[in-house]
């Protein structure tokens, strides 16, 4: 499949999801997760008329980078080692995984402006994911006023890999209540907008429980599973 014929199909998607809640379908942003792909191929979703890019690591981030003819806004998905931060803070609009003080200091220190973070939430609970607990958000979001580069622009969660669907949507729930217990902060630096959560697997329930970020890999630039 062509990444526009895929693109068209999610676009749909979304639009149903938004008019069974009541939203519209430009809230959402839909991310090209070209971890698993070419630049050949990330430029295909890229002349689709994608704006968004996310990438998981900085290797790929960078090469991908010096290979695209556009410019996209790109959003850094994956887990990022404090050691890396210096090697994609200048790229990066987003960042999706922030999760610890260490590393909200060092993308204080490296950036020269405003970084958009979100903060990663391990709604689940489940022992393989990486965030923090939905009951220790709001004291990190209090300690990151100490960082004037860093504006908290939302939450970023993955929802459990099942067929239970009650059990994704009772995730996607947890956090916008949590993003609505930040906005009732109205801190300046922590606007918390953005709701990062939704894969090819699951985005309908997102969008439908709030997102207004679907991070999107295989259902729409596919898997070249020789590209690392």
């Amino acid at each position: 499949m062509k990444v526009r014929e895929n693109l068209e199909v999610i676009q749909s998607q979304i639009a149903d999801a938004c008019k069974k809640t009541g939203r519209i379908p430009e809230e959402v942003k839909i991310i090209a997760v070209t971890k698993y792909v070419s630049p050949e191929r990330a430029q295909e979703a890229i002349d689709a008329g994608v704006t968004h890019l996310g990438e998981n690591r900085d290797e790929g981030l960078l090469h991908k980078i010096g290979q695209l003819e556009d410019k996209p806004v790109w959003h850094f998905i994956g887990t990022l080692q404090t050691r890396k931060v210096k090697n994609i803070i200048e790229h990066v609009t987003y960042i999706h995984s922030l999760d610890r003080l260490s590393l909200a200091k060092e993308i204080n220190k490296r950036s020269e402006s405003k970084v958009r973070c979100l903060i990663q939430v391990n709604a689940s609970g489940e022992e393989s994911k990486h965030g923090l607990r939905p009951e220790d958000v709001i004291g990190f979001v209090q300690e990151l006023k100490q960082f004037t580069n860093i504006e908290v622009s939302g939450l970023m969660t993955m929802a459990p890999f099942t067929e239970d669907e009650q059990v994704i949507r009772d995730c996607f729930r947890t956090m916008k209540r949590l993003q609505a217990d930040i906005q009732s902060l109205k801190f300046d630096y922590a606007p918390c907008n953005e709701l990062s959560m939704g894969m090819s697997n699951d985005f309908q329930i997102a969008v439908e429980e709030g997102s207004t970020m679907v991070r999107i890999g295989t259902a729409l630039v596919g898997n070249e599973s020789e590209v690392h």
